[in-house]
């Protein structure tokens, strides 16, 4: 796929100077608007565009790496590699697999962050070999969330090119563990325990692709696996025992009459569940996966306690229904996702510079909530927000992924997320 580099970046040019026109009312605006007018930032913008070939060919490099759940490794290695070639600062991978690095600054006032997550929710042996139709990507991770890697070093080369130097710090991030299991464990590292974690004052996730859509508040989750456990036998020969399943179905069974709050949204599954032995047989042994989620650390709080007393009920209901003459049924809980909920406020500095750098470009910003990286940084308080990387896709999480790489709608919301990046790191 070959692009008209001189084309795309006298429309992004024009887009600019056509969304510079406002006068801003607000410091954040204002702060936005100083931006895109300035020479260097016109430059930047002008390289995205410019060189959007490279990126469309790092989201292919960097697709075609598996990196399933805990397995990130490779991907990892090669965008540290690509981080060095870029130039960074102080590149490593941190020892929870996060790939770090530093565009120095002007050192002043705290660390800004974006990032972007290695992770794909895809087993081993997956086939991640990229298909092409036209502008269209298609593989499995490409949109969620290889492209936004891949726009992460586009923003290094085009800071480079316009020589921008911000007040500023900032760090670079290619972050494992956000997907299901991985549970945020490279963002929990990188605020609890990494070095950087006492200067960060901002946070960018960029992950999908709408540039509109500002997700400032993040959707907590806890997870369990509850086993039921009892004593088992043969299903005609030992009828009238005690039976672990039974204690489950009521547990589902009751959960689900449970009414919970549209706002904040609140909502409950049980997800998967196995065990047993054989169809002429009492199971010693069943499990079901529970998943509770909402935008309110107190609403999944009380949710969750609620489960664990269904869960209760339902087995002391089961013992007090059958035989418990070679045992009792029982109930252990394992956690198998915890996530905290979170919010960065609507006024707060970074949501309104966030918007007004949609704005800038044309495009109608929402607000909305999800479960993201910046679940973390927003837990504790830290200003942050999920952005999109530009263009559009399609069916994340799924075989049939798609991206759509038209460089025009492309660079326009790549060039978003700059904006708001500098924004936030002030430019010198």
């Amino acid at each position: 796929m070959r692009l008209k580099a001189p084309i795309l970046a006298s429309a992004c040019l024009a887009l600019a100077a056509a969304a510079s026109q406002a006068a801003p009312a607000d410091p954040q605006a204002k702060a936005v608007a100083g931006i895109t007018q300035s020479k260097a930032f016109k430059t930047a913008a002008a390289t995205l565009a410019a060189q959007h070939d490279r990126t469309v060919a790092d989201i292919v490099a960097l697709t075609e790496i598996p990196s399933p759940p805990f397995k990130e490794k490779a991907r990892a290695e090669a965008y540290a590699k690509k981080f060095r070639e870029l130039g960074l600062s102080d590149v490593e991978i941190d020892p929870e697999g996060n790939v770090l690095g530093l565009r120095k600054g002007g050192g002043q006032g705290p660390l800004v962050v974006i990032a972007a997550h290695l992770d794909t929710v895809f087993p081993e042996g997956t086939d991640v070999s990229v298909k092409r139709e036209g502008t269209r990507l298609m593989a499995p991770g490409v949109g969620d969330d290889t492209r936004s890697l891949a726009v992460l070093l586009a923003y290094v080369r085009a800071l480079d090119a316009a020589k921008i130097k911000t007040k500023s710090d900032i760090l670079f991030v290619g972050d494992v563990g956000e997907e299901g299991p991985g549970d945020l464990r490279g963002m929990r590292y990188l605020f609890t325990k990494g070095k950087y974690k006492d200067r960060i004052g901002a946070f960018f996730s960029m992950d999908g692709s709408d540039a509109s859509r500002v997700v400032s508040g993040g959707v907590g989750s806890k997870r369990y696996r509850v086993t039921f456990k009892g004593p088992g036998g043969h299903s005609y020969g030992a009828f009238g025992l005690v039976n672990p399943m039974a204690a489950m179905a009521h547990a589902i069974d009751q959960l689900y009459t449970v009414k919970t709050p549209a706002s904040p949204k609140t909502t409950y599954s049980a997800s998967v569940t196995g065990g047993g032995t054989s169809v002429n047989s009492i199971p010693s042994e069943v499990w079901t996966d529970f998943d509770m989620r909402s935008e309110d650390a107190g609403e999944l709080a009380k949710l969750e306690t609620r489960f664990r007393a269904i869960v209760e009920e339902s087995v002391t209901g089961e013992n007090a229904a059958r035989s418990t003459r070679f045992g009792p049924v029982s109930a252990t809980y394992t956690l198998i996702g915890d996530r905290p909920a979170g919010h960065t406020p609507k006024d707060a500095a970074i949501v309104r510079t966030t918007m007004a750098a949609v704005a800038s470009q044309g495009l109608t910003p929402t607000l909305e909530t999800s479960s993201t990286d910046s679940n973390i940084p927003m837990s504790l308080g830290i200003p942050a927000v999920t952005i999109g990387s530009g263009g559009s896709g399609g069916r994340a999480h799924a075989l049939d992924e798609w991206i759509d790489v038209e460089p025009a709608a492309s660079v326009r919301g790549m060039t978003v997320g700059l904006t708001a990046l500098l924004a936030v790191a002030g430019v010198q």
